[in-house]
C-alpha cells in the first residue's frame, strides 16, 4: 500500500505540473538574476515582453515561482474531466501551493518549499537554480516556436509550441498569459498529433507579483544507493529530490529524472510474502504509464517501477535496465 500511495502522489505532481506555479526575456537575462540567496521576483516587473519562444518559456519558469494567485482549472484526459481549485502563496521567501480536486475522489496536493536546484552537490560545488538549467535542457531536446495569440480564462495569451526532436518524449502546447507569463493552458501531444491531456485554467484571480526574494533550496549531496539506471533517454538528468520513504534502508528508493519539461520516476522496493505488489508489465494511470518488473536478486525479489508521461516503450526499456553493481541478478527476472 505504501508504494501505491507514493506512486499516486507522484502522478498528481506530474498532472498538476503545468497548472500549479512550478517554477527569464532573452535567454540568460533572467537566468543571471539569481544567486545563492534566491531570486528577486521584482526583476520580472522590469522586463519587457519576450520576443522569442525561448524567452517566453524562460519567463514562465520564473513567473510560476513568483506570482501569488488563486485559480480554477479543468483537466481533460482519457479518464474523464476533473475540476480543481489551485492556490499559490509565498511567505518569507518560501512557497506554498495547494491543489484540490473538486469532483470525483478526494485529492489534496500541498507543497511547501523553495526554488529547486538542478542536481546534487558535491562538497565545494555550485549548482544552478532549476529554471536556469531547465532552459538549457529543453533547447537541446525540443524545438520551440510561437503560435497565434488567443484568449484563455478572459486573458490574452501567447501560444508556445514545443516539439520533441526524437521519439523518446511527447510534445507540448502552452498558452502563456501575456501579462504575467503564467501558463493558463497546456496540452500533451503524441507524435501523431493526438492530444493526450488538456489542462486549462478557467479563472485566474488577480495574480500578484511577490515583492521580495524566493529562496533557493539547500545544496544536497547525492545519497548512497544500491541500484542505478543503466539506460535513460538522452537529456534526462537526476533531480535532487528525496521523498519521505523508508524503502531506502532496504535497498530500494525513488529517483526522479527530468529533461527540463517532462519527468520520469523510478521506484525500487523489496517485496516480501503478502506484500501488495503490481503485476509485471504495463499499467495505465490516467495519461501516464507505469512499467513494472520483478527482479530476483540475491535470494529476494525487488519490484521496479518506471513511471511518467513518456511513450510506454521508453518506460519499459528503463525498467528493464536497472543495475545492482554489488549484487547478482538471477536469470528468471520478469
Amino acid at each position: 500500500m505504501r508504494r501505491r500511495m507514493l506512486i499516486g502522489r507522484t502522478w498528481v505532481v506530474g498532472v498538476l505540473g503545468a497548472a500549479l506555479p512550478m517554477f527569464a526575456l532573452a535567454a540568460g537575462t533572467l537566468s543571471d538574476a539569481w544567486d545563492d540567496e534566491g531570486f528577486n521576483c521584482r526583476v520580472l516587473e522590469d522586463q519587457a515582453s519576450p520576443e522569442t519562444a525561448e524567452g517566453w518559456y524562460e519567463r514562465s519558469l520564473w513567473a510560476n515561482h513568483c506570482y501569488i494567485m488563486q485559480a480554477r482549472a479543468v483537466r481533460i484526459s482519457n479518464d474523464g474531466v476533473r475540476t480543481l481549485a489551485l492556490s499559490h502563496d509565498i511567505k518569507e521567501g518560501v512557497e506554498r501551493e495547494v491543489a484540490r480536486f473538486l469532483d470525483g475522489p478526494r485529492w489534496v496536493y500541498e507543497r511547501r518549499g523553495r526554488i529547486g536546484r538542478s542536481g546534487w552537490a558535491e562538497p565545494g560545488q555550485s549548482v544552478p537554480a532549476s529554471p536556469s538549467a531547465m532552459m538549457e535542457q529543453v533547447s537541446e531536446h525540443y524545438e520551440l516556436s510561437l503560435g497565434e495569440e488567443e484568449r484563455i480564462a478572459g486573458r490574452k495569451t501567447v501560444r508556445l509550441d514545443i516539439e520533441p526532436l526524437d521519439s523518446m518524449r511527447y510534445g507540448h502546447r502552452l498558452w502563456l498569459d501575456k501579462a504575467t507569463g503564467l501558463p493558463l493552458k497546456q496540452m500533451l501531444v503524441r507524435h501523431d498529433g493526438r492530444v493526450l491531456e488538456t489542462f486549462q485554467m478557467t479563472d485566474l484571480e488577480r495574480p500578484e507579483l511577490y515583492d521580495g526574494r524566493i529562496m533557493l533550496d539547500d545544496l544536497r549531496p547525492p545519497p548512497e544507493t544500491d541500484w542505478e539506471p543503466a539506460w535513460l533517454p538522452d537529456g534526462y538528468a537526476v533531480q535532487p529530490i528525496i521523498l519521505s520513504d523508508d524503502s531506502q534502508e532496504d535497498g530500494g528508493g525513488h529517483r526522479l529524472f527530468s529533461d527540463g519539461l517532462s519527468t520520469l520516476s523510478v521506484f525500487v522496493e523489496p517485496l516480501q510474502e503478502g506484500d501488495d505488489s503490481l503485476a509485471p508489465g504495463m499499467h495505465r494511470l490516467g495519461i501516464s504509464y507505469a512499467a513494472v518488473r520483478h527482479v530476483e536478486l540475491d535470494g529476494g525479489t525487488m519490484q521496479v517501477i518506471a513511471l511518467g508521461e513518456l511513450p510506454p516503450r521508453v518506460l519499459l526499456k528503463v525498467a528493464e535496465q536497472i543495475n545492482w553493481p554489488s549484487a547478482s541478478e538471477d536469470d528468471d527476472a520478469s
